[in-house]
């Protein structure tokens, strides 16, 4: 895996019906040493769609905080991590920046997986 947990990238990302795709930043979620053998990541989409913020599953991202800076997001933004999608390496374009504290990402995914 060329990026890290916790690392935010730009990357071409699938919409639901898997018939086309958006380039948008997304969050590194998967394990760092995972080691599957597989050419693939696993990444939660961020929108700047900050209607879909309030959810449980869902990290709202101020683009001005701290958090919002090193991220390298451009708006305000959400994390959603009920839209994970597997992505080949090879779609990730480049590192933006960097979600330091994932405590709350990961709270988010505990419930979006029943964990």
């Amino acid at each position: 895996m060329p990026f890290d947990r916790g690392t935010v990238v730009l990357v071409l990302f699938p919409d639901s019906s898997l018939k086309t795709a958006k380039r948008r930043p997304a969050l590194v979620v998967q394990a760092t040493v995972l080691n599957s053998g597989l050419e693939q990541t696993i990444v939660a989409m961020i929108t700047s769609n900050m209607s879909r913020a309030g959810h449980p599953s869902r990290v709202a991202v101020q683009q001005e905080s701290d958090v919002g800076k090193q991220m390298g997001v451009v708006s305000d933004s959400v994390i959603m991590t009920d839209n994970l999608a597997t992505i080949m390496d090879r779609e990730i374009d480049r590192a933006i920046g960097r979600c330091v504290s994932m405590s709350d990402v990961d709270s988010a995914l505990r419930y979006t997986l029943n964990l």
